[in-house]
């Protein structure tokens, strides 16, 4: 029975006079189905584009739920036919606009993500059996169905997509395909033909993988295996011998996901392909052989006479489900895949892959050209971006010039400024010699002399011409010797002059004084040969400059010497080269580097530090393989 659902699932009616209703399903791949009607049958209004039909066979074992196509639909004369796909075509409506990728994310979390991407929400995810760690990236995809079925390719053991449409939304399914045999097919009961295609022509045993880039820079598996760039199965070599394969999906981008991939075509491909194409009668309708019920991608025994094989179901092909539905041809194959088909996806792949570049290799330059000296490097810095996927070269090549400077003054405005501080101390000013200096004259008085008690001498000297006498022995002047009223001597007086004279002696009694007049006069006197010292204390100086100009002189200025080594150091890692130039030093080895030794994506710096002032002139160039996945077009 077919029953047709409108756009929004409301069931709008039962096709009664459909015909010829063929299924083929394959086990993870989009299932088909198609019908017919008599061109006069009433229910083809029902059959838009787009609609719905759910298959139901005559034993009432269901098919799954389907859409009518519009490219599919032909007419005879008196017949229409509809090719239907599985609703799991309902993926195609929707896209991958832009680049995608899911990284350290698990199976389900990377399924959930995709699905996340259905404008109308027809699924949703059920159970998933795996939790893996693959690394996944999509790129400008028409469609979800083909992400979603990529995910479990590297698996290396086998899996199997269900599909619940008895609930809406509808639920998707991952599950792992048991390894237990779940039916058999044997020549005599079931089996209708037998035709057995046992070939080794297809043999693959050392598998040499690569993904993504050209080049060298194209993906290989040779940093997560041990360095080597291929895998291989001893046990099949050796029964076989070498059978080498260089297999090439642009879709891997990450080296364990590739590697993954491989080893699970390799373990399919190492033996002869053996397939069947085994047309036989499905027991299974008719309630007595109910457990007979062969199963999708089940592990089947067939039985040949006295040989037996083991394989699983990948495909059945039901002829008519209305009226012939125990005819089925199964196709049963020892393999998931096989090379030929890898290749057709490979291909299809490239036609996705042709609206985008895989990357390219660039040159990356940085010049420098500045003044350093021994505590002042020349620093060189560069960036490496996210969208690097591989750094090929780093070279350094340089030149040590000499120090260049550009003029000799610059203007200046003034100040005040305080001079060095000096100490005090004792300093003798120059000798002079000495001589007779006249002081400044004074002029004369009478001066009474202190007073005078008893009886007392005075030595009286007369002078010349006026006293008798002898002259002083001294020589040195004449003195008068004036008499009391009584005429008696009372003392003498000093004339001055060396007039010669008397002197004598005279005794005088009782108390009196003297009064002398001093007439005017000078006096001469004898300055010897000296010098003076004088004691200087600590003191400073302030100097005031007024604001004043120095007139430039721009010219360029080379010093005579230039240095004799320099240090280079890259993020800090010493280069062993001291010569003041070298041309394209690699300095891979001395570039920062992640815990996987791949070189650090972001801010790098190169450093020249020469032991003296000088010039350096410097080109650092990098080749790097970039894949760009950010920015616009503009």
């Amino acid at each position: 029975m077919l029953t047709v659902y409108d756009k929004n699932l409301k069931p709008i009616g039962i096709l009664e006079n459909a015909f010829h209703v063929p299924v083929n399903r394959k086990a993870n791949e989009l299932w088909t189905a198609s019908f017919s009607l008599p061109i006069n049958d009433s229910k083809n209004e029902l059959c838009s584009h787009f609609n719905y039909v759910e298959f139901v066979g005559a034993s009432g074992r269901n098919y799954g739920l389907y859409r009518i196509m519009p490219k599919e639909t032909r007419k005879t004369a008196n017949i229409i036919t509809y090719q239907c796909e599985h609703v799991m075509a309902t993926l195609l409506d929707d896209v991958m606009d832009g680049y995608f990728q899911y990284t350290n994310l698990t199976t389900k979390e990377v399924l959930q993500a995709i699905l996340d991407l259905q404008e109308v929400k027809h699924w949703v995810l059920g159970t998933v059996d795996f939790e893996r760690y693959f690394h996944y990236s999509f790129e400008n995809e028409n469609g979800l169905l083909a992400p979603i079925f990529s995910i479990p390719k590297p698996f290396d053991e086998p899996y199997l997509f269900t599909f619940d449409t008895s609930v809406y939304p509808w639920k998707l399914n991952l599950i792992k395909a048991s390894n237990d045999i779940k039916a058999e097919i044997r020549w005599g009961k079931d089996m209708l033909d037998f035709n057995e295609v046992a070939d080794p022509t297809e043999i693959v045993n050392y598998i040499i993988p690569k993904g993504a880039g050209e080049g060298v820079n194209q993906l290989t598996i040779e940093s997560v295996n041990g360095g080597k760039r291929y895998l291989k199965d001893d046990g099949s070599i050796d029964k076989w011998g070498v059978h080498k394969y260089i297999w090439i999906d642009s879709r891997f981008e990450d080296a364990e996901s590739l590697k993954a991939n491989a080893q699970s075509l390799l373990n399919q491909w190492k033996d002869p392909k053996i397939s069947f194409e085994c047309p036989s009668t499905d027991l299974s309708i008719l309630p007595e052989y109910e457990q007979e019920k062969k199963v999708l991608y089940g592990v089947t025994r067939i039985i040949v006479d006295e040989t037996e094989y083991e394989a699983r179901i990948i495909g059945e092909n039901i002829a008519d489900i209305l009226d012939k539905e125990y005819e089925v041809d199964y196709e049963i194959n020892n393999k998931l895949d096989d090379i030929a088909t890898t290749q057709t996806d490979v291909e299809r792949k490239v036609q996705v892959n042709d609206a985008y570049s895989q990357g390219a290799t660039n040159i990356m330059n940085f010049g420098y050209q500045d003044n350093c000296d021994s505590n002042i490097p020349a620093v060189i810095p560069f960036y490496i971006d996210d969208d690097v996927v591989n750094v090929n070269t780093c070279e350094l090549t340089f030149r040590t010039k000499k120090f260049r400077a550009y003029s000799r003054a610059t203007e200046g405005g003034g100040a005040t400024v305080t001079s060095t501080e000096s100490g005090g101390g004792t300093s003798a000013t120059s000798s002079n010699g000495g001589g007779i200096a006249k002081s400044t004259e004074s002029g004369g008085g009478s001066t009474t002399t202190s007073s005078a008690n008893g009886t007392h001498r005075h030595k009286v000297f007369s002078l010349q011409g006026i006293y008798s006498g002898a002259i002083d022995d001294f020589g040195i002047g004449h003195y008068l010797a004036p008499r009391a009223s009584d005429g008696t001597q009372v003392g003498a007086i000093f004339l001055g002059g060396a007039h010669g004279g008397d002197i004598y002696t005279q005794t005088a009694d009782g108390t009196h004084s003297h009064t002398v007049a001093i007439p005017n006069h000078s006096h001469n006197f004898q300055i010897p040969n000296h010098t003076h010292t004088v004691q200087i204390p600590n003191h400073t100086h302030n100097i005031v400059l007024p604001n004043h100009t120095h007139e430039v002189k721009h010219e360029i200025i080379e010093l005579d010497n230039t240095p004799s080594k320099v240090t280079i150091k890259v993020d800090g890692n010493v280069v062993p080269h001291t010569s003041t130039s070298g041309d394209r030093i690699d300095l891979i080895p001395f570039i920062s580097k992640d815990s996987n030794g791949k070189i650090q994506r972001g801010r790098h710096e190169v450093e020249i530090l020469p032991n003296s002032l000088a010039r350096i002139e410097a080109d650092l160039i990098l080749r790097v393989f970039i894949r760009s996945k950010l920015g616009g077009v503009y």
